[in-house]
């Protein structure tokens, strides 16, 4: 699949890429990682994504690049679409006649494209973004090398999240190598939160809940956290992965209010806890320890429901899935 994507990209001269709706640091940074790829290339490149880029990524360098809204018809030979299990997962309305290369590194995707490049084994859209990046012979700048090794620092979680493997740290020594600067990057992820942010978290904890089992945690923020903070959209990764380190828990359901009624439940999980059959039984989808799904319904109906509705789920997945970890 890399050599039929690179043959393409060669052979185009206009090439848009995209993202997922509510774009995360992997997506974006390796958007802008082959943005500038292409640009060595002579490639008229552009970056198009349906919702905005969310903090704390949207103060990182380059970001500029990122335009926000439609695609329009038939302005570009080829759109790259980054972590998008379908087209209508894109946002983008108009790429029915376009040659679209579909990179993925989800469990879940519909394989739409004109080329699926798919692999569930890579730990980040970033490392297969190097990899293409290398069979076009491109000359890794520090500009590219610092947008990559951010994006698999942010989608591993600093390196704690199950999707860190030995290929996570080759490509980053390898991004270290071509001039990507560990400590700047990791200021940018971790070290930016305004004091709201802090404020945040002490609120969304204060909603946590346990289910009698001691194996699935619950907490929610609601619009009004936010709204009272005077904060839109945010990165609320931190907030779940210290939930998740709560002992004996292998799942979290974390509510997110985005209208009436109207949950976004991002699922967190570690061991054998298949977050994404959860969120797929849910009409989600996403990784294995690491999915999510839309759900409708009155909070406290939700919150009490759905953690039993999910524990069954993972008995019938496997049956160590809905034991307490030890």
């Amino acid at each position: 699949m890399v050599d039929l994507i690179s043959k393409k990209i060669l052979e185009s001269q206009r090439i848009v890429i995209t993202s997922h709706l509510r774009p995360d640091g992997d997506s974006i940074c390796t958007s802008l990682a082959l943005y500038f790829m292409g640009k060595l290339l002579g490639k008229d490149m552009a970056i198009i994504n349906k919702d905005v880029t969310p903090f704390p990524v949207n103060h990182f360098p380059d970001i500029d690049r990122i335009k926000i809204g439609q695609i329009s018809p038939q302005n570009f030979d080829m759109a790259i679409l980054l972590e998008c299990a379908n087209v209508s997962r894109s946002g983008q309305e108009n790429l029915d006649k376009y040659f679209i290369v579909n990179i993925d590194h989800h469990y879940s995707n519909d394989y739409y494209a004109d080329i699926n490049w798919v692999d569930p084994e890579a730990s980040a859209v970033a490392c297969m973004a190097y990899m293409l990046g290398e069979n076009l012979n491109i000359q890794f700048t520090s500009q590219i090398a610092n947008h990559l090794y951010c994006a698999i620092v942010s989608d591993t979680g600093s390196f704690q999240f199950s999707n860190t493997t030995a290929q996570s740290f080759e490509v980053c020594h390898k991004l270290i190598n071509h001039g990507a600067t560990p400590i700047n990057v990791s200021d940018l992820l971790f070290n930016n939160n305004p004091p709201e942010k802090i404020k945040l978290l002490g609120q969304v904890l204060s909603t946590l809940e346990m289910n009698k089992e001691g194996n699935i945690a619950v907490i929610t923020m609601f619009k009004e956290y936010l709204d009272h903070l005077d904060l839109k959209v945010i990165d609320t990764e931190d907030i779940t992965t210290l939930v998740r380190s709560i002992k004996g828990v292998n799942m979290v359901l974390f509510f997110k209010e985005i209208g009436n009624n109207t949950f976004r439940v991002s699922i967190r999980s570690k061991g054998m806890a298949n977050a994404a059959l959860v969120a797929e039984h849910f009409g989600g989808g996403g990784h294995i320890h690491a999915a999510g799904f839309t759900v409708s319904g009155k909070h406290e109906k939700l919150v009490k429901e759905l953690p039993d509705k999910v524990l069954d789920l993972l008995r019938k997945f496997g049956t160590n899935q809905g034991s307490k970890d030890t």
